[in-house]
């Protein structure tokens, strides 16, 4: 069953939480912290496999999670890190970060390419981490982070040299399955074709792989029909191959609607074309060159060939015109794009450390009085702290006062006893009031 969409909720793993621990041996009254490290939580990770063709596991695994990171303990033990859960997904799949606006995570576009697509959460440190000159036994421990959490949405664009295009029943899926391998369902009714379907065609020594397109109708732009469902996979086609049945009443109008669905789509207007009348075999040639003369008289640059796929009438001739335009755009497209982003088609998660994230910070007064803070680097250090642990979020609130953040909550009304809000952890401006 072929599937090419799919909606999927990632939980990356938790980091392991720091442990507090003073080395107790024999003779050594004062061995001083030594409590270790938690792990970090696994990432999911997203990898484009050549033997995957649809997204249909994920109809029946709508929910992917990485394991966890273990937690640090005695004797500077670092907790083990969670494993990477590894999700294999079929070349050309496009990942986003569902939500109002879609956020573009990554697109796998050659097979083996791998992506970060939710990154598991650091682990907390250890109290050894703390130990200074002037703190000799800190009791101070880091939780674990949370990893990455939130709904995702793939969408599968099928990588073809050729797309097929054109109304229901204009002969596409007899096309490719006289000029390749692939056995696609024939009959003599509209929308046979439900699912896209993938053939390479041999021509002299080279091949190109072509892709038909279940048939369009008028708004498929709009989502009428089947449009937003398969427009997508003419999106990355390197040339069009528009067919047009002979025996419609006007070709012209035929061509001329799909032409504007096309034209509303990306930009599919502007890729390169070749125009096919079908079904010729036995027809007069009068009513042949009339209905080129309509074609042309809607797009007089167009190029149009009159072929019968069942007779193999000028197909020979068709593909090597393809095949040509293919390799032409393939060259466009390397002279365009550099080497260093062509080899850059994932966008994986950007993770920062404490050090490198942004002292930018931003604090807002709530109705109810509760101040929320908001900024990468406070929100990191408010996600690790233990707010169980009184020295931890003593130590939170010293890395506010050193950011001045606590002088801005003084600046904005906040007591002593007012609430303060960083990446949904709740406490007290002031430990005692």
């Amino acid at each position: 069953m072929f599937v090419d969409t799919a909606k999927v909720s990632l939980k990356a793993g938790k980091g392991g939480d720091g442990a507090v621990s003073f080395r107790r041996e024999i003779y050594i009254p004062k061995g001083g912290p030594d409590g270790g490290d938690g792990g970090k939580g696994g990432s999911i990770i997203f990898k484009a496999d050549k033997d995957t063709n649809t997204l249909l596991d994920f109809k029946f695994t709508p929910i992917l999670t990485a394991e966890d990171g273990k937690n640090g303990s005695g004797t500077r033990s670092a907790g083990r890190s969670g494993k990477d859960l590894i999700v294999e997904v079929p070349i050309g799949t496009v990942v986003y970060k569902a939500g109002e606006e879609r956020v573009l995570l990554a697109d796998l576009v050659k097979d083996g390419q791998e992506a970060v697509i939710a990154k598991g959460g650091d682990g907390g440190f250890g109290n050894a981490h703390f130990k200074s000159s002037t703190r000799q036994a800190p009791i101070i421990a880091e939780v674990g982070e949370p990893g990455e959490e939130f709904e995702a949405e793939l969408e599968l664009k099928l990588l073809a040299d050729v797309g097929l295009v054109g109304l229901p029943n204009a002969g596409k899926s007899t096309f490719l399955s006289v000029v390749s391998n692939a056995k696609p369902e024939i009959a003599d009714y509209p929308f046979t074709t439900l699912t896209p379907n993938l053939g390479i065609a041999k021509v002299n020594d080279g091949s190109i792989l072509i892709a038909d397109i279940p048939g369009l109708i008028e708004g498929a732009s709009e989502g009428k029909g089947l449009g937003h469902d398969f427009l997508r996979h003419v999106d990355r086609t390197a040339v069009l191959l528009h067919l047009v049945d002979v025996y419609n009443n006007d070709a012209g109008e035929a061509y001329k609607t799909i032409r504007t669905e096309l034209e509303k789509y990306s930009d599919l207007k502007d890729r390169p074309e070749i125009v096919a009348l079908t079904k010729c075999e036995g027809v007069d040639e009068e009513i042949v060159k009339m209905q080129m003369a309509a074609i042309l008289a809607i797009n007089p640059n167009a190029e149009v060939y009159a072929i019968s796929a069942p007779a193999h009438q000028g197909i020979d001739e068709l593909l090597k015109r393809l095949l040509f335009l293919v390799s032409e755009r393939k060259a466009e497209r390397e002279a365009e794009i550099p080497e260093e982003i062509e080899e850059a088609k994932d966008i994986p998660t950007i993770s920062l450390s404490r050090e490198e994230a942004s002292d930018t910070w931003n604090v807002e007064r709530t109705d109810d009085g509760k101040f929320i803070v908001t900024g990468e680097k406070i929100e990191k250090f408010a996600r690790r702290t233990d707010l169980n642990n009184y020295a931890s979020v003593n130590r939170l609130r010293d890395i506010m006062k050193k950011l001045g953040i606590k002088a801005e909550l003084t600046s904005l009304g906040a007591e002593p006893e007012s609430i303060i809000s960083i990446a949904g952890k709740e406490f007290t401006l002031v430990e005692d009031y």
